[in-house]
């Protein structure tokens, strides 16, 4: 009796797994998807492949690391609102988060983990204990706000330092726009990330200097850098195909080398926008609609008048009936540098979700971050996106902000120090 149970248990077994691999084969019955998709399974990437034991640099002479360090898997991104008008206080904050931020790069604890005397600084909330520093940079940003009379720092304020120009796509939710500073935490383990913010923040609360203002935790990045496989964006897209890899491409478009003010040198300007995707609208769309709103192949990454991820798109080529192959509202069309008088940009950008929101909705998108030596340059670039990008129909640019990002403070330094000198 019990023989003939367990075959009945067997068969049952057998008979749902198969059923589980006929609906993933259903699934990827589309024309090429399921070739694609299983070669895309067989040449895994090394960058695959994570060493949690692997540290960057705080201090240098150089951009601050988290720029055009390899973008890693998480980031938590935060901003602030000075709570202070005091300057002093301004510079002790950056200070103390300056001596953080190197040791917990360093994979080491900040102080120690008890208080001291309930003061709540130098004490590491814990939760990183035994992780590693997992490729952990903190990149932190200086708003508008700073650069004011307010702080003694009117003169200073770097040349192109502004608020940014209202653009095509906003749609600026007051919650998730501005903010005095940022911090920008990246690494391979999101725990990790999730720590430095955590404890930059209680430093900030405890100094009574700044306030956190908005914040994004984000997954998945959505940018390549060098010798890194290009990642998805939530809408299943390969993101990030062109950006910048190259130290030339850094020199010329991201770092700021005109010889200018000292401190100002090798620093540049970070761009956030928090854009919220329609994801369920984009689910019923056809994937050949997909690919012409992208101008890429979704499951390649091939632009569509080419075969493979890296061709170089040609946007003159034109079908049988004379139209481009790749629509001139396609986002790779208006995103092109070479529709764009040259013009290009460093993106670090990173899939985020807020769950669910009060329609039952998946509130989802893109935690978008660029690096440019001018904001003018975002800006050229998104205002053609605004106006024209057939992606608009189901994006909304909720959040947006600016900061200046001083560079890599020396030794014995830290973070801006030279403002105030």
């Amino acid at each position: 009796m019990k023989d003939k149970q367990n075959t009945e248990r067997d068969k049952t077994s057998v008979s749902r797994r198969h059923l589980l691999k006929g609906a993933v084969a259903g699934a990827l019955a589309m024309p090429g998807m399921a070739a694609a998709h299983n070669a895309a399974v067989a040449k895994a990437e090394p960058d695959d492949q994570v060493d949690l034991s692997r540290q960057h640099a705080f201090y240098g002479q150089g951009g601050q690391a988290g720029v055009t360090t390899p973008p890693q898997r998480h980031v938590m991104y935060m901003t602030f609102d000075m709570t202070s008008q005091n300057p002093r206080d301004l510079q002790i904050l950056l200070a103390r988060w300056s001596a953080a931020i190197a040791q917990m790069m360093a994979g080491e604890i900040i102080g120690q983990v008890e208080p001291v005397r309930n003061s709540g600084i130098g004490m590491d909330t814990g939760e990183a204990l035994d992780l590693g520093p997992a490729s952990l940079t903190v990149t932190v940003g200086l708003g508008p706000g700073i650069f004011t009379e307010t702080y003694g720092l009117a003169e200073k304020k770097p040349a192109l330092m502004r608020e940014l120009v209202q653009l095509p796509s906003d749609n600026l939710q007051p919650a998730f726009t501005g903010g005095d500073l940022s911090l920008q935490a990246c690494a391979d383990d999101p725990q990790v990330a999730y720590h430095a913010i955590r404890n930059l923040a209680r430093i900030a609360k405890a100094t009574g200097a700044a306030e956190t203002r908005w914040s994004v935790l984000g997954f998945g990045r959505a940018s390549a850098g060098k010798n890194q496989s290009t990642p998805r964006n939530l809408f299943g897209f390969k993101d990030g195909t062109r950006n910048l890899t190259e130290q030339t491409d850094f020199n010329k478009f991201v770092w700021i080398n005109d010889g200018g003010p000292a401190w100002q040198q090798q620093g540049t300007y970070q761009v956030v926008r928090k854009i919220k995707m329609h994801i369920e609208n984009w689910d019923t769309d056809r994937v050949s609609d997909q690919n012409a709103v992208f101008g890429r192949h979704k499951v390649s990454g091939a632009p569509l008048s080419g075969e493979r991820e890296f061709d170089t798109p040609d946007f003159h080529k034109k079908d049988s009936d004379g139209a481009p192959v790749i629509p001139v509202t396609s986002h790779v069309s208006l995103a092109a540098h070479e529709n764009n008088q040259g013009i290009r940009i460093l993106r670090r950008s990173y899939n985020y979700t807020d769950g669910i929101n009060q329609l039952g909705m998946l509130d989802a998108g893109l935690l978008f971050i660029s690096y440019q030596k001018d904001p003018a340059s975002f800006e050229k670039l998104q205002t053609r996106l605004g106006a024209a990008d057939a992606l608009n129909e189901y994006i909304s640019h909720i959040g947006s902000g600016i900061f200046f990002v001083p560079p890599a403070p020396r030794e014995g330094e830290y973070i801006g120090s030279q403002l105030f000198s």
